[in-house]
């Protein structure tokens, strides 16, 4: 059903670098495609997604990204970077394999991915790469008081060029909201997406503030996008049983803020009760993303509103 192809990518600061892109075909030929991006402490997973495009006729590709899932090789630290910019090779090479057979790619991404995405896709404005972007509860600003982000904004010193993890502990909040193990009902491989995260490196935080100063300023991406996220935002320490209906990882206000920032044409929508991983809320909220989703797909992208087989299937 998956195909996987390895990406070899030019050696970083760390060595041998890979991506992997996979792949999920529809039924009948397709032109059309998405390429999904993932999150921090991630990797694609999210199979009922595949299944909800390649419904629609729409060929579904995942990447995952240099150090994180089916890419992490043994001398690498988890998703360790210098820039976002260092994603940007296998996002083109990835771009480029899938536009071999597809007159129309949209792009999918979720959390650091939705970050990602967006800067990708302002650098190459006006070549016709891709026709669409879906942000899921995007990156675009750190979830901690404004003192804190100033604090990160210092790590412009050479404190960014470290490697050193941050002493900011861990919670398994989040992760006890989605693994089946836990108070969620998704199964996946807690070895590549750890119920308590990552740890948080001074090399990666100080590019991620470069990355979100950069969205902030304002982009042009010259396609629609659809920015989706959920409609409450907590933040909490312990599990509560409110976790499972919102998004503990981000403030959903920010996102609805910037993402007026990213070019002219931008649809805003908020899901009530959505996780940080809106595909992977609850049923009702899951139901609405994927109402919203093809809504948009049939506004601006010319898609079909009509599938075949449930798409309510988790």
């Amino acid at each position: 059903m998956y195909e996987t192809t390895v990406l070899p990518m030019p050696d970083d600061f760390e060595g041998q670098v890979v991506a992997t892109l996979v792949s999920r075909r529809a039924e009948a030929g397709s032109r059309r495609a998405v390429l999904y991006l993932h999150g921090f402490t991630d990797y694609f997973f999210q199979d009922h997604l595949a299944e909800h495009y390649v419904q629609r006729g729409i060929d579904f590709y995942a990447l995952d990204l240099r150090k994180y899932g089916r890419s992490l090789l043994p001398h690498q630290t988890r998703g360790l970077i210098r820039s976002v910019t260092d994603y940007f090779p296998e996002i083109d090479e990835a771009v480029r394999i899938i536009r071999r057979d597809h007159d129309e790619v949209t792009i999918n991404a979720h959390s650091t991915g939705g970050l990602i995405a967006p800067l990708w896709a302002d650098r190459v404005r006006g070549r016709g790469l891709v026709q669409g972007l879906v942000l899921n509860s995007p990156f675009f600003d750190l979830n901690v008081p404004a003192p804190m982000r100033l604090a990160a904004d210092l790590l412009r010193t050479p404190l960014s060029y470290s490697r050193r993890a941050l002493p900011l502990g861990s919670s398994t909040v989040y992760g006890r909201t989605l693994h089946r193990d836990e108070q969620g009902e998704w199964n996946y491989d807690l070895e590549l997406k750890p119920l308590g995260g990552f740890s948080v490196h001074a090399m990666w935080l100080a590019a991620i503030r470069r990355a979100q100063r950069r969205l902030h300023q304002g982009l042009s991406v010259d396609v629609p996008v659809l920015v989706l996220a959920s409609s409450t935002g907590l933040r909490v320490r312990d599990f509560v049983p409110e976790a499972r209906s919102a998004d503990i990882v981000l403030d959903p206000r920010h996102i609805a803020r910037w993402s007026t920032s990213l070019g002219p044409h931008v649809t805003c929508v908020r899901i009530p009760d959505g996780l940080h991983d809106l595909v992977l809320s609850a049923e009702p909220a899951r139901k609405q993303v994927f109402a919203e989703l093809d809504r948009w797909m049939a506004a601006y992208l010319g898609q079909p509103a009509g599938h075949q087989g449930n798409e309510n299937r988790p």
